[in-house]
């Protein structure tokens, strides 16, 4: 809880100076690429988080990588997180921007859960039901999970709605026990 609100500020103060510069959707798709690199090799996430790498080290590094092949405000963002000793920040400060970024653009993040693979037309035909439904408009990612068995999981920010077989056969356990 603590990361993520310090995240938040971090992201606050970094999708503010992105907006001054017109740059809001560059600076978070610069800021997803920089987090991806990183993770995408444990050595480097190593080396990215670790106490032990003088920081002067971690920011020459991290300018030969990114520069040039980002703009000044992720770049920037990246080497004041290494000053002030805050790496772990890295992917919640990108979470929490792209919150931000959705918010500006008046969008909602949407999760869809599911037991197969979904068609665009289906994925589309349920994002627009939901946003008829609430009135709202929603950006969806869609997962995958065989677990479910059949139906679909729907988060929207802080509520679940579970039309899964398995969702429906744990609600039915949960009643059958509680009349015991």
């Amino acid at each position: 809880m603590a990361n993520e609100t310090l995240a938040r500020r971090y992201a606050t103060a970094v999708f503010s100076l992105a907006k001054e510069a017109n740059a809001i959707e560059a600076t978070g798709r610069e800021l997803s690429m920089i987090a991806n690199t990183i993770d995408s090799d444990p050595a480097t996430a190593d080396f990215f988080v670790s106490p032990v790498v003088a920081r002067n080290d971690k920011e020459r590094a991290l300018t030969a990588a990114f520069q040039g092949k980002v703009g000044t405000i992720a770049l920037h963002t990246l080497l004041l997180l290494v000053r002030k000793r805050r790496e772990a920040l890295l992917d919640e400060l990108v979470a929490e921007y792209r919150k931000l970024e959705l918010e500006a653009r008046g969008v909602e993040p949407l999760t869809l859960t599911t037991a197969r693979e979904l068609s665009e037309a289906e994925v589309r035909s349920t994002v627009e039901q939901l946003e008829r439904v609430y009135g709202k408009k929603f950006e969806a990612v869609v997962r995958h999970d065989p677990n479910l068995i059949g139906g679909v999981r729907v988060a929207m920010g802080d509520r679940v709605i579970d039309g899964s077989v398995a969702g429906r056969l744990e609600e039915l356990t949960r009643t059958l026990f509680a009349s015991n």
